[in-house]
Formats: structure tokens, sequence, C-alpha cells
């Protein structure tokens, strides 16, 4: 019964917003994540807009007529969480070579199952850093016209990088098969320019880059940096003139520390930042993105899911290397951002980070903060990660006390996507 109404105000908030109404929404307390302290008994109104109108008591609220509610007793209330790196097209499961066994069509249908995971994990936005084929835009054209249930989706569409480097998708194929050029790949400044251009044409809404090698490309040093200061302040430039945000994936300090001074907007993984790197993070503001928890899974998983040796050892190489860097940033101070590259470990699974974090040096407040008002900073979408007037109704609801245990965010009991209920146990 409880489904069925779940899926019954997915519909006529999605499909027929002219005939919705009002949603009250009210639990035993909130997380206000900006103070760090609860709020007993809240009421939260959502218009028919999906947006927030009121805060308060239920018994100071005004509600328009058909105020439909949604009572959580017993439960605390935090906003919708924000992971900042996923790939919702890709599979854990499938991995190495064992990908090429599959149509292309396969990972945008795949990208659906992996969408509603992550909502219902408490997920409500995400920012997907890569797929080939504007997969990504049309997962979001799919989710925003209510054809399908999932997160709101800020795309990337393809990856830029450097021929032969971790953007490279022909990266591990013979020249009679790997000399196309990948549509992601730049070879100038001005390449570069142009690529930023193509991809926020057919929908980007950010821009992720390679700026040195990574674990799961063949071929290349983890570390080594790929794209030069030059092409990486180019497509900064361009991309910022456009409105976006860029993204660089970066696991060398090399190409870190160029890719800070470039004005490049969060670090993905950093694994090897210097002290120095990261002090020179927090004086540009850059934002750190680092994916600490699928460490865990990549080596419990081995070579079983198609992983080649070559991207295990990499792992086996980086994975303590970079929760140590992650730890040394948490102190210094380092502006840090949640993100979990799903998709290199099952999706659905995102909150597990959280304990992550918190066993490497953060608090529970901090790395609640890093999911939900940090990433909304870092995205410059106040409409998303917080519970304020004018953002979107966007709330999970958890049983326990987040700040005492955060595992508990990884037992999502209900999820709330623009006032609409979409996920209820």
């Amino acid at each position: 019964m409880i489904r069925r109404f779940a899926l019954s105000a997915f519909a006529s908030v999605m499909l027929a917003s002219s005939v919705s109404a009002a949603t009250l929404v009210t639990a035993d307390r909130m997380l206000d994540v900006q103070t760090g302290r609860y709020v007993q008994n809240p009421a939260i109104l959502v218009g028919d807009d999906g947006h927030i109108q009121q805060i308060g008591t239920l018994a100071a609220m005004q509600l328009p007529a058909g105020t439909k509610q949604i009572d959580l007793p017993g439960e605390t209330l935090l906003p919708g969480l924000i992971d900042m790196h996923v790939h919702l097209t890709s599979l854990a499961e499938i991995g190495g070579y064992e990908a090429l066994k599959y149509t292309d069509a396969f990972w945008t249908a795949v990208g659906t199952a992996n969408a509603k995971k992550t909502l219902e994990a408490g997920f409500t936005t995400v920012r997907n850093v890569g797929s080939s084929e504007f997969a990504d835009v049309g997962l979001e054209e799919a989710i925003d016209g209510g054809w399908v249930e999932g997160p709101r989706v800020v795309p990337a569409t393809y990856l830029l990088g450097a021929t032969g480097g971790h953007c490279d998708d022909t990266n591990g194929l013979p020249p009679s098969l790997g000399d196309k050029k990948s549509p992601g790949v730049v070879t100038s400044p001005e390449e570069a320019r142009e690529k930023v251009r193509w991809v926020h044409k057919y929908g980007a809404e950010v821009i992720k880059i390679c700026a040195t090698g990574g674990v799961f490309s063949l071929g290349d040093s983890v570390g080594a940096q790929q794209l030069t200061l030059e092409e990486m302040k180019t497509i900064a430039d361009e991309a910022h003139m456009l409105g976006m945000k860029v993204a660089a994936h970066a696991h060398g300090d090399d190409g870190i520390r160029d890719a800070i001074l470039a004005g490049i907007d969060t670090i993905e993984h950093a694994s090897l930042a210097s002290d120095a790197t990261i002090q020179l993070a927090k004086q540009h503001g850059t934002w750190f993105d680092m994916d600490i928890y699928n460490d865990d899974y990549i080596l419990a998983t081995g070579t079983k899911n198609g992983t080649e040796q070559e991207s295990l050892d990499k792992e086996k190489m980086i994975g303590l290397k970079q929760r140590q860097t992650f730890q040394r940033a948490t102190r210094a101070g380092v502006k840090m951002i949640f993100g979990t590259d799903a998709g290199v470990y099952p999706h659905g699974d995102n909150a597990k980070q959280f304990a992550k974090m918190v066993q490497w040096g953060m608090t529970p407040i901090q790395a609640i903060r890093a999911a939900t008002i940090g990433a909304s900073e870092a995205l410059a979408r106040p409409d998303v990660g917080q519970i304020v007037p004018g953002a979107y109704g966007d709330l999970i609801a958890v049983k326990g006390d987040p700040l005492t245990d955060v595992t508990v965010l990884e037992h999502v009991d209900a999820v709330i996507k623009g006032g609409a209920l979409v996920s209820r146990k």
C-alpha cells in the first residue's frame, strides 16, 4: 500500500504537475546540517512546484487546501544527499575486456536501473562525471520527464583528455581498432576549447578532464600528468565562460598542482597530493573529491569481475596512499566534497563511504556536510543539498542519530524528491 502511494505521488508530481498539491513532511526531528544541531518536530511544506515554501512547526503553519502529508514518526530528516562522482552507465560487476561483449545501448539501459538504486539509497542529486554517446544527458532527460525514477543528474558527457591517456577509451585495443580517435581526446589547447563547446552544445553541465593517468586505464602510469597546464587552463577558462564548473581526474601530484593553478574547480581522487599541493588547494579554494571507500570493493573482488591485473596492481599501490592523503587534506582544512566513483563498486552502496570518511579523520557532521551543503556550494546549486525555503523538497529519513553513528545513512527508510515520496521502507 505504501509503495502504491509512493508511485502515485511520483507520477502526480512528475507527469501531471497541474493537478498536484502541496505536501507537508513531518518527523520526530531534522538535522540542520549548517549548525550541526537537531530541530525537534519539524514541519516542512513543499509547494506543488517541488520547492520548499515553509519550515517551522505544524501548529504555526497555514496550509493550502488539499495539502497532502507525509508523516515519518520516529525518523530523523536530512537533506537529500549528493554524490559528486558517479558513473551511472557503468557496472562494477562487468569490467575490463568483459565490457566489450555488450552493445553500446546496453550501458544506457542499465543506467536506468542504477539511477533508481541511487535514488532509493538517499542520493537525490548526482554529478555524472563521464559517459559515452551522451547517455547521461539522455538519462537526465528521462528522469526529469518522469519516464524513469532517479536522482537529479548533472551530466559531463564525454571525458576530455590526451591520446593514450585515462580518458582515451581505445586504450588496450590493437592499432587496427584503437587508431580511431576517441571523441574526448584533445591534442592542443585550441582543440580542447572546441571540445568544451561541443559537449556543452549537446547537454554537458560540467566538464570532466583527465589530468593524469588512472587505475582502470590500461598502459598508462596512474600518477603521470597527461594534459599540459596550458590545455587545462584553456578548458577551465572556456567552461567558466559558459557557466560550467570543471572536475579533473588527477592522482599524481604534478597533475593535481597544475589543475589547481589552471583554475579547475574540483580535483577527483587527489591520491598522491603532497603537503605543498594540499596547501595550494586550500589557498585557491579548490575542492578535493576523494573516493576512499571503493578500494575495499576493488581489492575484495580482484579480477573476478573482469578487472585486469594491471589495474588491480595500480589499486594496491594507490589505495592506502589515497586514504592517508585524505586524512592530511582534512586536517589541513581543504574543502572536501562527497564522491564515490559508483560504477567502480555497485551502485546503491554510495553511503558506505561515510564511515570511511569518519575513520580517516572527519567528524560525522563534516562527512554529512560534504554530501549536502558542501556539494551544493561546489555545484553552485543552492536548490539542492539543503533544507531551506526555495530549495527543492529533497529529503531523506533515517532511524537513529547520524551524528553518533554515521552508518545509519546506509539504511534510508524514506526518500522524498521534490515533495514526492519515491521510496519508503
